[in-house]
Formats: structure tokens, sequence, C-alpha cells
């Protein structure tokens, strides 16, 4: 059981090493990390699956590193799984490590990888690896090959002899994104403002322990000197009744948002936890647009319905049941219904008539935001679960009420 005090691997910052078979990621990641995450060996294509490990590095924190298989693997079918692979990685890095052989200098398959960096717009290094192999005249030549952008972030390092690994941690450090005033609530909640978070326990509650949002929720109010009720959607009545004032303020699980709303005096703000995670990962005005393509779905129209990460299956479970059949009612039609689940995020969205995404919890912001951007650039719709469950309960403008957008 991880430690309450651990950075969930979504709010760390995800640096993703690439590059060519034998190029050197793996020596460089250890280098980095100074441990032996990745296996290291002379035989190209050792790495055949991205190796990830969440951990603390100086001077960046909290991040997670991710070893990714060779870029050129010339086995069709198992090069094409390390290829697509790789690209996936790419959605959710937010800091990438271009790692090139020194001895050999960048190639197709690297000028393709810096393509792919820029069309994603991720932050990016370049890192030529194994300069103690090679003289003063060889690093101005392999200078002299770079393009404008990649001039401006580049570096020589010897995984080998340590060279360099320093001076890489520190751009990597300047290279990171700037969240230091990014708050789920900071802006919403005042000093002793009084909050009620209704969180039902039912069989799709994890065992013994809040999801992830309850428990960042409840961290954010403390942050700024407010204070919370956290209570189940059955004891609700009780404690409004009972409190003594009214709460500033209530935060619900969307699946209980029409339960809570009957509740909830109407001139207290209420909102839901993935109403604010849209927000706070960035997509929230894109979901609440994307939200009124549900009023124009018809029979046979299909929809994806789409988790960032992947758990058991519960009978009612929000996402192949309830989800479905909220839309059968609100639309009169029969919508046909479409899953993904962990990283398996569609690259054609082209036969489905909008996206309905869950919260992201679990889910690092890039991909979120890759997820949507994929979405808008299909043309096709794009919500969450909370907004989607707002909206056909007729809830929504009430739920962004008092939510700065």
């Amino acid at each position: 059981m991880g430690s309450l005090n651990e950075t969930a691997n979504s709010d760390r910052i995800h640096i993703g090493f690439f590059g060519c078979r034998n190029a050197g990621k793996s020596s460089v990641v250890n280098a980095v990390t100074n441990q032996e995450i990745a296996v290291v060996s002379d035989v190209k294509g050792t790495t055949t699956d991205p190796v990830q490990k969440a951990m603390e590095i100086l001077p960046l924190g909290p991040v997670v590193i991710i070893d990714t298989p060779g870029f050129d693997d010339d086995d069709k079918l198992l090069g094409a799984k390390r290829v697509d692979r790789a690209k996936k990685i790419l959605n959710k890095s937010d800091i990438a490590v271009l790692v090139v052989s020194a001895t050999e200098g960048i190639n197709n398959y690297d000028e393709e990888l810096l393509k792919i960096f820029k069309t994603k717009d991720i932050p990016y290094i370049v890192v030529f690896n194994k300069t103690d192999l090679i003289d003063d005249v060889k690093k101005k030549d392999l200078e002299s090959k770079l393009d404008e952008t990649s001039k401006k972030n580049y570096l020589f390092v010897s995984a080998t002899t340590k060279e360099g690994i320093e001076n890489l941690k520190n751009i990597i450090g300047r290279l990171r994104p700037d969240e230091a005033n990014k708050s789920l609530v900071g802006d919403i909640v005042k000093k002793n403002d009084f909050i009620v978070l209704v969180t039902p326990i039912d069989e799709s509650a994890p065992k013994g322990r809040m999801i992830l949002p309850q428990v960042q929720m409840i961290r954010d109010i403390l942050n700024h000197d407010a204070y919370c009720i956290v209570t189940k959607e059955t004891e609700l009545k009780n404690v409004l009744d009972t409190m003594g004032r009214k709460p500033d303020f209530v935060i619900t699980d969307s699946q209980v948002f029409k339960f809570v709303d009957s509740l909830v005096p109407k001139d207290v703000p209420l909102t839901s936890f993935s109403i604010l995670l849209a927000r706070y990962k960035g997509f929230l005005n894109t979901a609440v647009k994307g939200v009124e393509a549900v009023k124009t779905l018809k029979e046979g129209d299909t929809v994806l319905i789409a988790e960032g990460c992947t758990h058991h299956r519960q009978c009612y479970d929000i996402g192949t049941y309830k989800i479905p059949k909220w839309l059968k009612e609100f639309t009169g039609a029969n919508i046909n219904i479409e899953t993904s689940s962990g990283t398996e995020f569609p690259e054609d969205l082209s036969k489905y008539k909008m996206v309905i995404h869950c919260g992201g919890c679990m889910t690092p912001d890039r991909e979120m935001l890759y997820r949507m951007k994929c979405a808008v650039d299909a043309g096709k719709p794009f919500t969450n679960y909370g907004i989607f469950i707002a909206y056909v309960n007729g809830i929504l403008a009430r739920s962004i009420e008092k939510i700065p957008m």
C-alpha cells in the first residue's frame, strides 16, 4: 500500500527517453537515475517494452522515467509494435529526451522522432551519448547538422564516464512544465470556507481506501485553510440538517449528482469531482461545448466511452452500464457503444459521433489533452463523465456556475 505522502503518477513529470537501438538510451536512463532500472546490452533491441519507474530525482523532484524500445527495429511485425508503443509513450510524456549515438549521428529515424516531438509540442533535448568515443572535430560536425530548434537544446554526454549527466538533469529541470499555481479548488474556496464532499461507498469503491480525486480534494481544501466534511450520499440530508450552517460549496461524486442536487439548497454552489478534474487538466471548456452533441445522437450512432486506467468491471460499471443506460434514456435511441481503457485510445476516431471520457484522475495531463486534441482535430465532440451526467440530469448550468472557466 502506497504512502499517503506519495505523489500520484498522474501528477509526476513524465520523462520519455527515445532513440534508435543501441544509441545507449538505457545506459543514459541508468546514469540519470543512478539506478539499474533498465537492462543494458551490446545486443541491439534489448529493450522490447517500455520500462517505467516512478522516483525522486534532484533537482527534478517526483518524476516518472520511461525507457522506450528502439525506434528503428527492422523486424516488420515486432518492430511495428515497438514503434507503436514508443508513439503511445509520447502521448503522456511531458519531456522527451532523444538519445543519439555520437559515433553514428542523427539518422532518418531520429529525424522522424524529432518531427513527432514538434507536432505534439513536447519540450525535448537531443543527447549525443558515447562522446567519450569521439573527438572535438566530430562534435562540431554533429552540431552543424542540427536544425535551428534542436540547436537550442542539445548536450554531449557519456553514460560510461557520467560526463554531462548532471547538466542533462539540470536542462530537463528547466524544460519541466510550471505547475506551481495549479490547484483543484484553490481559486474557488476561501479561508474558513466549509465544504461538503459526497463520496458514495458502494461495490465500485476501492476496498479500504478512497479514490485519488477525493484524497486530492481533501488535501487541497486543507492547503487553503478551509475545512470539510466527507459523507456518503445516504447521510447527506442529516449532515445538512445538523451542521448549523449552510456549506459554502458541495462537491459530489458524479454518479449521485441527481440525488445530491435534490438535497442541496439551490443557493449553495454544487459541482463534482469530475468537473473540477476537467478544469484542472485543462479541457473543461471543450468538454462543456462537446456535451451538447448528446442531443444530436440518433439511432445507430456510435459513441466511444474511454477510460484512462484499467480496472475490474463491476455489474453496474459506470462506463459499460450506467452511461450507456443514461444515453438511451436521454436520446430514446439505441446507441452503439464502444469502450477503450488504459493506453488503448483509438487513433482513428472517424466512426464515432462523440467521445465521453472518464475524469482522467490516473491519466497524465498531457495524455488527456492529447486525447482531447485528437477528438477536436477529427471534428468529434469530446466531454467527460461528470459533465455528461450533469447535462443529462439538467444540472450542468448549476454545476459550472461558480467554476472559473
